[in-house]
């Protein structure tokens, strides 16, 4: 078997057809039902994304009709739980659409994926009925959240945050700025994370999480930010003056905010580094279509070393990526705290995507710089991978803590 494997031929035609990497076996054999997904997600890409990506990416429109086909086809919010009538599925699941959604394009998918990072801390925190005013409206029609944590004065560092809510009554009234808020001048809600406590209050009692619908006077999104890459995300800063909030909007209990804030992320980023993957995909496949096709030297390009061993590397790093995604995943999904293998993959996948990019522009040449040409499009999207979602860096801090705490 193993050897039949490795001398089938390698056929253009097929990797034009299927996604390469994502149809091999790996030792986490995907359900019969996530192949379906699997195989649903890739033909939504391949039949309303990829088309429409550069129009989004030239015009920095939103995609809306894109997030309603997949609202309409069941690939939108589908982590929310059965009993607020999602379908109910696992982060792993969430991880096999998102990388087949991010092939078409990460900027598309970065706005899909937003209502996930703003709808998990409610469902790992809120109590019964926040999530049913606030994600059962995700499910009933297709509109988008976002996840308001960062200020201009507090990116990495989330204890720094200065939003402020004060208790009067039975309400909250906050006051502050968001900025970087992916979906935020499109989101009909916000998880919004606000300090209730006092100066001297450690971290982890010194914030609350509201959920807060975007229709409360006070609130004003900011404009569009005109980014690098992933120009189909809205991202925009978010302005709360005297909003009012009532206390039945908190997420999680009063004083614990920053601990459901950062306990989303062990779910959110697994998410994001799958998007990495297909982004690095993308970026091998054109790389090797493009290869087999241009010759110099009276040969294909794909028979120098130099092209082959590049393309060879691009593989290696997308399969070891997708198997640390996949890692993470399961232990979320078991109920294992995935920490540390969700900051590792994380990390390797953004890296990988990044130089996957960087790799497929210079074996395209100077047509890989060049619009005309798919690959500096995801040459530009790759970069944000090691920003949002906590910082290449963050992620490497939060690893060798880890490391720290398995040797006390």
């Amino acid at each position: 078997m193993l050897r039949s494997t490795l001398t089938r031929p390698f056929r253009s035609s097929i990797l034009a057809k299927r996604g390469f990497s994502s149809t091999r076996r790996t030792f986490f054999d995907l359900t019969t039902e996530q192949r379906q997904f699997q195989d649903l997600a890739r033909s939504f890409a391949a039949e309303h994304i990829t088309p429409a990506a550069a129009h989004h990416d030239q015009t920095g429109e939103y995609p809306w009709t894109i997030l309603k086909e997949a609202h309409k086809v069941g690939l939108l919010n589908t982590h929310i739980p059965s009993e607020y009538g999602g379908a109910g599925l696992g982060v792993l699941d969430g991880a096999v659409i998102g990388e087949e959604l991010s092939y078409g394009c990460t900027g598309i998918n970065t706005a899909l994926e937003a209502n996930t990072l703003a709808a998990a801390p409610l469902v790992i925190a809120a109590n019964d009925d926040v999530k049913k005013r606030f994600l059962t409206r995700l499910v009933e029609e297709p509109i988008a959240a976002a996840y308001c944590v960062t200020e201009p004065g507090a990116g990495s560092d989330v204890s720094a945050a200065k939003t402020r809510a004060e208790k009067q009554g039975d309400k909250y009234v906050i006051n502050g700025q968001k900025m970087w808020i992916t979906n935020g001048g499109v989101a009909s809600w916000y998880f919004v994370l606000a300090r209730t406590g006092s100066p001297s209050d450690p971290p982890g009692r010194a914030f609350t999480a509201f959920a807060v619908d975007a229709s409360t006077p006070g609130i004003t999104p900011g404009r569009k930010e005109n980014n690098m890459g992933q120009r189909a995300s809205n991202t925009c800063g978010i302005t709360f003056e005297d909003v009012v909030v009532p206390a039945t909007n908190i997420v999680g209990e009063e004083g614990a905010g920053f601990k459901v804030a950062m306990g989303a992320f062990d779910c959110t980023r697994p998410l994001f580094a799958s998007g990495a993957v297909g982004l690095a995909r993308r970026a091998m496949e054109e790389s090797t279509k493009y290869a087999l096709e241009r010759k110099t030297m009276g040969k294909h390009i794909f028979d120098h070393q130099a092209v082959s061993f590049m393309i060879a590397d691009m593989a290696i790093g997308i399969e070891a990526s997708r198997l640390l995604v996949y890692q993470a995943c399961q232990q979320a999904d078991q109920g294992i705290r995935n920490t540390y293998f969700a900051s590792i993959a994380k990390a390797l996948a953004s890296d990988v995507a990044n130089k996957c990019a960087s790799d497929a522009v210079q074996i395209f040449g100077g047509n890989g710089y060049n619009s005309e040409y798919p690959v500096e499009k995801l040459m530009r999207d790759a970069k944000i991978f090691m920003i949002y979602e906590g910082t290449s860096q963050i992620q490497r801090l939060i690893i060798s803590r880890c490391i720290k705490d398995m040797f006390k």
